[in-house]
């Protein structure tokens, strides 16, 4: 069945709803009649929304800016008439694929997957613009996966060593990515010569470089280039930032206090193969040498860091999955980090893409966004034997916003030498949104690799997962986590209160919560410049939803340098 786009929190009635529904309810409600002002915090936020020093502005995270209503391109195909069969009895992934081939070959539009079971012994993969995979309905239509991503592509190690498979964090069943990057990925993996998975290619030299951009400062809106003659309204773009020997720039991910400082990062070698950082926008303006970029900075600009506008990889635009049910036939969950690649859908490579309503059944990993930026997951569902990542943001990924989402407990036991994380982000990924959430398994999850300016708001939580990450993927936390209005049903504390482990962060309104089982200790010295406000009241704080209030922050006209 569909999920309704405020179906779990979004106040106590939602709530009460939820647990009449799920038996799944926060510890701690507040009356509908109980005046709540403004969080003091959220007052001095809006005082200095893009340039606190604790709270990132995301109100333009999620496809075009967050827009509520995503593009409904005209019907060009179906996939019946490319021979799918609606009762299970034969493969339609061919089918499928051709309907979306076909689609991509008229400049995009919808492909229709009417209601049924569809059978699917191969992965779907949408790699043109503009297309859209939409079934009737997640509690209509189905496809019924019955191959891992092993199986059809080939095992796939980890570039950094190791009998790990890469499936475990890589690469979906529906696969929404660019052609010539899709191929380029599989050509590799097929090869054994495992790929950097990101913007720039397998080796990370498919770029080139547009034009070098002059200091600026986090939260401006627009930057002074040295030459704009490669640039116009509406490009894609990577602002690229290289780090210098001193390790400047991941001090300041980190806060640039005297902990980020003092840390050692050279030994960090997985952090370190993450640098140079690459942040994929679109210019909404160029004015002779000043371009305005469509969200404000998340970083200074700074000379030592070489900042470039640069190309990258054709990106995939404008594509969807819509209304639909992906089911794996049920394994047992693999031994951590060595999945099979029964994965859900994944997004690679692209922006301003999306999926809305759609259930993930007996997956290895859920929905996944590499090297993904400016993304819509709305309405999304993992259930069925259990996930190692339900969802998982990664690869340097950007703006996204998941929303209306949910983690089913799951249906089996989990099997001995298996791992459950939750929502994880890592690998320098920033400005990503968690909205209105019920999660009744996993956890607050990073594997390390220092994401930052990242958001989690109006969520209900059983936090029983545990984080990854190994020591050369650097610290938990880079600077500006916000966790905002969270309630924590079996009172675990690790990684849901974060004022003592993550620098210049806001923990806000959260469960009183007491540290067990993993127990976490900072990455850095000395006062880490962190905010708890109303810690032990969830639901008390105004505004209730940290993103959909920064939404409705008015941009003010910049004051140029």
């Amino acid at each position: 069945m569909g999920i309704s786009r405020r179906g779990f929190l979004g106040g106590a009635v939602a709530v009460a709803g939820a647990a009449a529904t799920t038996g799944f309810a926060p510890a701690t409600q507040l009356p509908l009649s109980a005046p709540v002002p403004p969080s003091a915090l959220w007052q001095e936020f809006a005082g200095a929304p893009y340039t606190h020093p604790q709270i990132p502005y995301v109100g333009r995270a999620g496809a075009r800016l967050g827009a509520t209503r995503l593009a409904r391109p005209r019907v060009v195909a179906n996939v019946l008439d490319h021979g799918a069969t609606p009762d299970g009895s034969t493969d339609s992934a061919p089918a499928i694929g051709r309907a979306l081939a076909a689609a991509g070959a008229r400049g995009g539009g919808t492909v229709l997957v009417p209601p049924g079971t569809y059978r699917i012994d191969g992965l779907i993969h949408i790699g043109h613009s503009g297309v859209v995979l939409r079934g009737a309905g997640s509690g209509r239509t189905t496809l019924r996966a019955t191959r891992s991503l092993t199986e059809l592509v080939g095992p796939y190690g980890s570039r950094y060593g190791g009998d790990k498979s890469s499936w475990s964090w890589a690469g979906g069943l529906i696969w929404l990515s660019p052609h010539a990057r899709h191929a380029s990925l599989l050509a590799a993996i097929r090869e054994r010569s495992w790929p950097f998975e990101g913007w720039t290619g397998n080796r990370r030299d498919e770029w080139t470089s547009l034009t070098t951009v002059r200091p600026a400062r986090r939260g401006d809106w627009s930057v002074t280039v040295e030459d704009a003659s490669a640039l116009h309204r509406g490009q894609l773009v990577l602002l690229r930032l290289a780090d210098d020997a001193d390790h400047t720039l991941l001090e300041h991910m980190a806060g640039d206090g005297p902990g980020a400082r003092a840390y050692v990062w050279d030994d960090k070698t997985k952090l370190t193969s993450y640098v140079p950082h690459e942040w994929p926008v679109r210019i909404t303006r160029v004015q002779g040498r000043r371009v305005t970029f469509e969200r404000p900075l998340p970083l200074d600009v700074r000379p030592e860091w070489d900042p470039r506008l640069t190309t990258h990889v054709a990106a995939l635009t404008g594509s969807g999955v819509e209304g639909i049910t992906l089911e794996a036939v049920e394994t047992p969950q693999s031994p951590h980090l060595l999945d099979k690649g029964f994965n859900g859908v994944t997004f690679q490579c692209a922006y301003d893409c999306w999926a809305d309503d759609v259930v993930v059944r007996n997956v290895d990993n859920g929905f996944g966004l590499v090297a993904a930026s400016a993304c819509t997951l709305r309405r999304t569902r993992v259930e069925g034997r259990g996930s190692h990542h339900p969802y998982f943001c990664r690869e340097g990924s950007h703006d996204n916003l998941v929303e209306d989402f949910r983690i089913a407990a799951r249906t089996v036991p989990a099997p001995p030498g298996t791992q459950l994380h939750g929502i994880n982000v890592e690998g320098l990924s920033s400005h990503n949104v968690w909205s209105r959430g019920v999660m009744e398994a996993g956890t607050f999850d990073t594997h390390r690799g220092m994401p930052f300016g990242n958001v989690r708001t109006e969520i209900t939580v059983e936090n029983d997962g545990r984080h990854g990450g190994d020591a050369s993927a650097g610290p938990l936390y880079g600077a500006r986590f916000t966790h905002w209005n969270v309630t924590v049903t079996n009172g675990r504390a690790g990684l849901v209160r974060i004022d003592t482990i993550a620098p210049y962060s806001a923990t806000v309104g959260i469960s009183e919560v007491r540290e067990f089982d993993q127990i976490d200790v900072p990455d850095f010295a000395g006062d880490l410049h962190t905010r708890l406000e109303a810690y032990g009241a969830p639901g008390a704080v105004r505004p209730r939803n940290l993103y959909e209030a920064q939404r409705k922050v008015r941009r003010r006209p910049e004051v140029r340098r």
